[in-house]
């Protein structure tokens, strides 16, 4: 068990929040005996990486909790799948299928994949598969499920009862033209089965019903079981209100609805949940990442290159801090990932507290030790010419004979993904420097260098050997230009890696043919 002075003194922000959600709702949880967190989606497209990173950050507060107190915690992960289709997302098929459709439920909108009843099943069912497949615990609850079979009624007659506190809360926020139109309720059109938006004629709060004015006709509906549903900003706290909800995380364009929520669920009697506001991703053009566009990296994408791990350490770093989320930042997050575990291992308990991987893995951090790092495997990728894992390791071996897969499950994986990242993203970037005369010269000198060195050399007097050729051959005022000129013309790259490491690694006999042959 952690020690309390140390949990006392932890900054790391899913303790923070943790603690804070407990001071400002402690009675409230020991009343029920359970914190109760939620997530939300909207299926209106295909589950994307903000996604993820909404749950796994939840699931550190978890993690975060399970230290700071004895009481059973649930996070609820809420598809808003009775929402309207407003409009067709760029990375779906059938767009025409689902243009026919739009206004109407997510869960009556046709799947366009021809794999389930709807749309919106089908992305449900999509949310829940990957998010099985990384272990987390949640509760997966559907808006129309609860709509439909009742489970928020006696919260929407509330609603309903505090009609007019509830409208003045809203209608100061809209325009002059919305504030004619404005309902807290939406109706379920009849005959078109579109979600409507038309204003309130009359209300019966006795019978629970709501007459529209629906153009030429007036429309009735009861508010119960699904026949109506509810604005967004009225939806979120009524849904906070009937889950009994504790805590919610939410991206930094929804704060201006939290707060109107906030008043929503005080006015009708309960308590909002404590909050915590991040920052959107971003993608390669600094623009927000969205799941009807499908810009930015993918979940898939970032699988396919690299560990889950490592995606839920770029969950845990900054999560108040806006951040790009593309391809290119995968190795370094990797590396960072590595670095954090080696960092672990001489850490004691208030600085393990402060790693990230005490957190993405659950407190129990692990005990490999790294080969290397991401960035230098990618470059052995290139160098040795290596295309399956196989002749990856072989070639590893060659140089670390006293290493095997099984006693290294991280770095196994790591070979895999480092053949796949190169093929996929860093050989269509690659641009080889063709070295000028002199540059040529300082290159050949360094070859010579390499004469007098061997395998038995240590990195660091090796490292010692380039940097002496580098300022013999006109590099003496700017070292930086030097290695700067070897990753360009060796690795197509302005960055590589430690000459010296990569050198003992490989092979000095080796490098020199590898120099030479870039060079002609």
């Amino acid at each position: 068990m952690i020690k309390k002075e140390n949990l006392d003194k932890t900054s790391s922000w899913p303790f923070v929040e943790a603690k804070k959600m407990l001071r400002e709702r402690k009675s409230l949880i020991e009343k029920k005996g359970k914190i109760i967190l939620q997530t939300g989606y909207g299926p209106s497209g295909l589950p994307h990486i903000g996604t993820f990173g909404e749950v796994a950050r939840t699931s550190m507060m978890v993690n975060a909790l399970s230290q700071l107190s004895d009481l059973p915690t649930e996070i609820i992960t809420f598809s808003d799948d009775m929402d309207g289709l407003r409009k067709v997302p760029e990375n779906i098929p059938q767009k025409e299928l689902l243009k026919k459709n739009l206004h109407k439920p997510l869960t009556q909108v046709p799947d366009p994949f021809g794999k389930f009843k709807s749309f919106g099943e089908h992305n449900n069912e999509m949310l829940k598969n990957f998010l099985d497949s990384f272990n987390f615990k949640y509760s997966f609850k559907s808006s129309t499920s609860l709509y439909k079979s009742g489970f928020f009624n006696s919260a929407l007659k509330i609603i309903l009862e505090n009609y007019d506190g509830i409208m003045n809360i809203i209608l100061p926020t809209l325009g002059k033209e919305r504030q004619k139109t404005y309902s807290p309720f939406l109706p379920i059109c009849p005959e078109t089965g579109h979600v409507l938006e038309i204003p309130v004629k009359k209300i019966d709060k006795k019978n629970f019903k709501i007459i529209f004015d629906n153009g030429d006709n007036e429309l009735e509906k009861s508010i119960l079981d699904g026949n109506c549903k509810l604005q967004w900003k009225v939806d979120w706290a009524m849904r906070w209100y009937a889950l009994d909800i504790d805590f919610e995380m939410y991206g930094k364009d929804l704060i201006e609805s939290a707060i109107l929520s906030s008043k929503i669920i005080k006015l009708i009697g309960k308590q909002n949940p404590s909050g915590f506001a991040y920052e959107l991703f971003l993608d390669e053009k600094g623009e927000k990442i969205s799941k009807s566009k499908g810009n930015g990296i993918t979940i898939d994408q970032w699988l396919d290159y690299a560990s889950p791990e490592s995606l839920s350490l770029y969950m845990y770093q900054n999560p108040k801090r806006a951040k790009k989320l593309y391809k290119e930042i995968v190795p370094k997050t990797v590396d960072e990932y590595l670095d954090f575990i080696e960092k672990a291992k001489t850490q004691n308990e208030l600085q393990l507290l402060m790693n990230p991987v005490w957190h993405v893995h659950n407190t129990k951090v692990p005990k490999e030790n790294t080969i290397m790092s991401f960035s230098m495997l990618l470059n052995l990728v290139e160098t040795s010419n290596a295309s399956d894992k196989s002749l990856l390791w072989k070639f590893v071996k060659k140089y670390k004979t006293d290493i095997s897969e099984k006693d290294h499950p991280i770095f196994d994986k790591l070979v895999g993904y480092a053949i796949k990242y190169f093929n996929d993203v860093i050989k269509l970037q690659k641009k080889y420097k063709k070295p000028n005369r002199t540059e040529k010269l300082a290159l050949m000198a360094l070859i010579k260098t390499l004469d007098k060195c061997s395998d038995q050399m240590t990195p660091e007097d090796i490292q010692t050997l380039i940097y002496s050729t580098g300022k013999k051959n006109g590099y003496s005022d700017n070292l930086r230009d030097w290695f700067k000129l070897i990753y360009e013309v060796v690795f197509g790259n302005e960055n590589g890696p430690r000459m010296g490491f990569f050198i003992s690694f490989f092979g000095v006999k080796e490098t020199k043919d590898l120099i030479l042959n870039k060079i002609k």
